[in-house]
């Protein structure tokens, strides 16, 4: 049964699970004060991630696997225990950014270990506190769980090699999430330069969305990625983004959509352009 569990709840479902201790909430903001405005209001009960310090392992230079390459397997585990998940929590996750900030790496980290039941907030902090979530300011308080066992990431990874392979083969395909006028290479808020991977195509993760924030239906994600990736196996198919973050969200909506998870590039658009690879821009393509 829990194989079976939606990756996506929705806020009114996750009220009905409000009086349930075994679910495990957890607030995933990043950014700027991120932590801050967690203590200053969150969803009741919730338990606050960080994407630098918890679901990262942040190197000096990100040419060496990006912005946010993913911690050790220890790292990672000890993570999970200061926040009292064990294998068979069921954990639910939310951000402030419809699942793009972090609560989606989150997601596909905890599936990367073979952790089934995790879903995500749809439409996040500010759809449950429409929908009349109850929130705090107060200290939560928890127990720690005992250490979790990882010894793989178990969903497909690609490294930047393989991208470049990928690339020129019309047996693959490279998709970029980011928006389209940093994939144009119009603009660039986060890394050195701007463009984009040369041979991969632009779906940006916002289209993923409804007008009001919130998931398109399976249905039509599962129409959308048919006419996208061509009946290719998953283990052809690369996502990225900027720094492997915002890409889980469209390996989310695929997997929303019935679809078998492709593989990520974590170092992505922040490893790629930083070590002298070929780049291209809209006025190239």
């Amino acid at each position: 049964m829990a194989s079976q569990l939606s990756p996506i709840i929705n806020a009114q479902d996750l009220i009905k699970t409000d009086s349930s201790s075994e679910i495990i909430l957890i607030d995933a903001r990043a950014g700027i004060n991120a932590e801050e405005n967690y203590k200053t209001q969150h969803l009741k009960g919730a338990r606050y991630i960080d994407l630098n310090k918890d679901l990262a392992s942040v190197e000096k230079d990100p040419a060496n696997g990006g912005r946010h390459p993913l911690p050790s397997f220890s790292k990672f585990s000890e993570v999970l225990s200061k926040l009292g998940i064990l294998p068979s929590s069921h954990v639910i996750i939310y951000d402030d950014k419809n699942g793009s900030n972090a609560a989606a790496r989150f997601w596909w980290m905890l599936k990367a270990i073979g952790h089934e039941n995790v879903q995500v907030l749809n439409g996040g902090l500010q759809e449950a506190v429409k929908s009349g979530y109850p929130v705090s300011s107060e200290i939560e308080v928890f127990e720690t769980a005992e250490k979790y066992l990882i010894s793989e990431w178990k969903l497909g990874l690609a490294d930047i090699d393989e991208v470049e392979k990928a690339r020129t083969n019309n047996q693959n395909i490279v998709i970029d999430v980011r928006d389209k006028n940093r994939f144009d290479g119009l603009t660039e808020p986060l890394d050195l330069i701007a463009g984009h991977i040369p041979g991969a195509v632009n779906v940006p993760f916002s289209e993923n969305l409804d007008e009001n924030g919130l998931f398109k239906s399976s249905e039509i994600l599962a129409e959308k990625y048919a006419s996208i990736l061509k009946d290719k196996p998953a283990e052809n198919i690369i996502v990225h983004c900027g720094s492997g973050v915002t890409a889980c969200h469209t390996l989310l909506a695929m997997d929303y959509a019935g679809i078998k998870i492709p593989k990520l590039y974590v170092g992505s658009w922040s490893e790629w352009s930083r070590n002298d690879r070929e780049i291209a821009t809209k006025k190239q393509d």
